[in-house]
């Protein structure tokens, strides 16, 4: 039955189901993963990268994490060429409400505008829906620090831990016994950073992965006001890699 309700993003399927959203969602779920954590004092941003070939040249910008604006920043799971329209929409779309009202557009504003666009590519003819799903990381004066996830389908939801990719269930199940643990409240960033790594590490095949299998970017709002952020480089993630084997091997000896 679903072949006849499969070749069209217009048509439901008698189960009120429309196939080519959850194909596209299905394409994500097999991309690399992307955590996200909301902690007292910053966001971070931890994204796996696939290095599919020894023999191409390292990459010189991150394809994993994007900024949009000063205070806005986003991670991609699934396709790269879909999240590039995207991502040139959301940064038109920042550039634009900054010269016409004077101020950093809202954070949650920037991600409705996205998720219209995307939802758009659901309901007419001819269009297929985009191959990627986003964690939109910022900051505004109105909500402080905030973190979005989306999907192909148009919707978005706030989060304070997520995951994205593939075995984002695995990764999902961790951070919901290990984030505020026992009431023990929101971890800082430097607890957030080992806590993200140990949510990667849920969710790829093979354990023991370099730092350069790694990217972790943090957001922190700064004492005069506005915001800082950085991609970790590869010694400070090979630091926090090795702070994590400490602990792992702490609490199996234990």
């Amino acid at each position: 039955m679903a072949r006849r309700y499969d070749s069209s993003t217009t048509t439901f399927s008698p189960e009120g189901r429309l196939h080519q959203v959850e194909y596209a969602i299905e394409a994500i779920n097999n991309a690399g993963t992307c955590v996200g954590l909301l902690c007292s004092n910053g966001l971070i941003l931890a994204s796996e990268r696939k290095v599919t070939s020894k023999l191409l040249a390292p990459v010189k910008t991150s394809e994993k994490t994007y900024k949009i604006s000063d205070e806005c920043v986003l991670s991609v799971a699934g396709l790269s060429s879909d999240a590039s329209i995207l991502i040139q929409q959301a940064r038109l779309g920042c550039q634009r409400y900054l010269y016409q009202y004077g101020e950093p557009q809202p954070v949650e504003q920037i991600v409705k505008q996205i998720c219209d666009y995307k939802q758009s590519y659901t309901q007419y003819g001819g269009l297929r829906p985009f191959g990627c799903a986003f964690l939109f990381a910022g900051y505004d004066t109105f909500h402080g620090m905030q973190l979005y996830q989306t999907d192909p389908s148009g919707n978005y939801s706030g989060w304070q831990a997520t995951v994205i990719g593939a075995n984002n269930s695995a990764g999902k199940s961790f951070l919901k016994n290990e984030y505020n643990k026992e009431g023990e409240g929101i971890p800082d960033v430097d607890e957030g950073l080992k806590l993200a790594v140990k949510a990667l590490n849920k969710t790829m095949d093979s354990a023991g992965n370099g730092e350069e299998k790694y990217e972790l970017f943090v957001m922190r709002e700064k004492e005069g006001g506005g915001v800082e952020h950085k991609t970790l480089s590869k010694e400070e993630v090979k630091v926090i890699l090795d702070k994590v084997e400490e602990e792992t091997k702490a609490a199996a000896d234990a």
